[in-house]
């Protein structure tokens, strides 16, 4: 009893095809509301549904189920009833994978799955479903593609103590009003889904795992590379579904501004080389531009295109896109600005903006500015949601000195060529006012310094193979480096000041005392007050009574570690 043998036609509308059920006649004996379809001694079950449009002999497949069971259209198929066992197959967490079923139709809207969840339940109660079984689910007037992948049932006899053995029963089971249905997404699937039904996905960190934050190279740079990942990086940490749940927009732009030489390329590049994210792409500013009308915004529009392709097939999941922009002053000017220009520049600044932050906003950029003239820079593109993090990197103190000049020594250190009379303390104090990069060409200085001792000068060039083996770099190759190679940019030329005074000061009577003492009240005042950052003085009296060489001398005894001279000559 409840054995037929049915001919496999097409279900005979969309919406029948849609319910997930094989349709028979009305009219068909024997069969109940689930039924067992056998393929090459495989069984798969499904729900019935009747409608009279299906002759009597033959059972009606949708297009998904017959994928799924190998049906043949105009085959004869055995069929049975199949009883559910409601204390062992009673549905109570199933998960799907979910996919646009047209993919002409993709989009990136969001889709709620608590909705989407209560919709499945109300249209597939009561149904048989099975582990890799597909079907179509109508949403919001969107088609997807369901595959199940997974399904535990409730088994009363776990509570009596009795164990399980029917391998089965695991893999089909009885949707129930109450089961709980939870989506994720198919693979390289497009769909964008919210809610709290659905599953958190496999998520890497974006921080290379082999990443050691002290062998960054970066020196006297730790608070502000500190304040960069805080408040650009800490929320890519976390996972989307928590991001999305506190409502957190991620940072998109960084402008590092500060003189030439203090590491602000260095620490883009090593931004980069921390985050597990596509190799950045590092544009120098100009060359954005382009002879021809549109091409330089088309370039804009390039450097993006990839992370808009990734965001709308992964969404939230995306991975981190970074541009860096060298010298972005060249083509972020305020618009405007420019007189006689064929307003290019405007138009490029236009593009970058929507690009950023525009009407579809992109969350996986990381947009990293580097420029020496931050007054420059157009104020929309620094407002907050665009290059809304603004870090000075500015002249390393006496710490970061030390930390720099470790960093381009520590190989010498390693392999003994640093001789053991060199103090880095000693040459931290000695650089009031070097960059970064001016400490670097220091070291390199003295290196040169210390080969040049081992160089032959004879007719040829040669090295003295006895006395290389010796090579060390010494504390006189720093001194002299320091005293003959490498001056500061913006440190204090001593010769500047000291032609000035160079038969010395003569106290011949009070009114030279009085404006060297009150000169110096007003360099501690200058030093200690923090009401008083600005303190202007001036110097009256006839053309060579000496008001220059008061001046110099001033600023000498101050010990201030930039002192400039402005003159009509210079």
């Amino acid at each position: 009893m409840g054995t037929r043998t049915l001919k496999a036609v097409r279900c005979p509308t969309e919406e029948l095809s849609l319910t997930n059920c094989v349709v028979i006649n009305e009219k068909e004996p024997n069969l109940e509301q689930h039924v067992a379809v056998y393929n090459n001694k495989h069984e798969f079950v499904f729900t019935v549904r009747m409608h009279h449009e299906v002759s009597i002999g033959s059972i009606a497949f949708s297009l998904p189920q017959r994928k799924w069971a190998g049906i043949v259209l105009g085959d004869d198929f055995k069929v049975t009833n199949y009883k559910f066992d409601k204390s062992k197959s009673c549905i109570s967490n199933m998960t799907v994978e979910i996919d646009f079923l047209q993919k002409k139709l993709v989009d990136s809207n969001p889709y709620d799955t608590d909705k989407m969840a209560r919709e499945f339940l109300q249209l597939f109660n009561n149904q048989a479903f099975t582990v890799g079984q597909q079907l179509v689910f109508s949403f919001s007037e969107k088609l997807f593609n369901i595959v199940v992948k997974d399904i535990e049932t409730m088994d009363a006899s776990i509570l009596k103590g009795k164990p399980v053995c029917d391998d089965f029963r695991k893999k089909v089971g009885l949707l129930l009003p109450n089961s709980q249905v939870v989506f994720e997404k198919s693979d390289n699937s497009a769909v964008l889904l919210t809610g709290k039904s659905k599953t958190r996905e496999a998520r890497q960190s974006i921080i290379s795992p082999d990443w050691n934050f002290e062998k960054m190279g970066i020196g006297g740079l730790d608070k502000e590379f500190s304040d960069i990942f805080r408040r650009a990086f800490a929320s890519r940490v976390f996972p989307p579904d928590i991001v999305e749940q506190m409502g957190c927009k991620h940072v998109k732009g960084i402008l590092l501004y500060g003189p030439p030489g203090c590491g602000k390329t260095l620490m883009a590049r090593q931004i980069g080389k921390m985050l597990k994210a596509r190799e950045p792409k590092i544009v120098n500013g100009p060359e954005i531009l382009n002879k021809y009308v549109g091409e330089s915004e088309a370039n804009i529009r390039k450097l993006f295109a990839d992370a808009e392709e990734e965001q709308k097939r992964l969404g939230a999941n995306s991975g981190v896109h970074i541009i860096i922009f060298d010298e972005i002053d060249a083509i972020c000017k305020q618009r405007g600005s420019m007189a006689g220009s064929t307003g290019v520049h405007d138009t490029v600044v236009n593009q970058l903006l929507s690009k950023i932050d525009g009407v579809e906003q992109l969350n996986n950029i990381l947009v990293i500015g580097m420029t020496n003239r931050p007054d420059l820079i157009d104020e929309a593109l620094l407002r907050p949601g665009r290059l809304e993090v603004k870090m000075e990197i500015g002249l390393p103190d006496e710490k970061g000195r030390i930390q720099i000049l470790n960093i381009h020594t520590a190989k010498m250190r390693q392999h003994s060529l640093l001789a053991g009379d060199v103090d880095i303390k000693e040459l931290a104090v000695e650089t009031k006012n070097y960059s970064g990069a001016e400490l670097e060409g220091l070291v390199r200085a003295a290196q040169s310094t210390a080969m040049n001792r081992h160089i032959k000068a004879s007719n040829t060039v040669e090295v003295d193979i006895q006395t290389a083996e010796k090579l060390q770099v010494s504390r006189l190759d720093f001194m002299a480096s320091l005293n003959n190679d490498i001056k500061p940019a913006f440190g204090t030329n001593q010769e500047d000041y000291a032609s000035y005074i160079m038969n010395g000061i003569i106290r011949w009577g009070d009114p030279v005392s009085v404006v060297l003492e009150d000169g110096e009240l007003l360099v501690q005042q200058t030093k200690n007050s923090d009401r008083t950052p600005l303190v202007s003085v001036l110097l009256e009296g006839p053309p060579g009574s000496g008001k220059t060489a008061l001046a110099a001398k001033i600023a000498e005894d101050s010990q201030f570690p930039f002192i400039k001279i402005c003159s009509p000559d210079k």
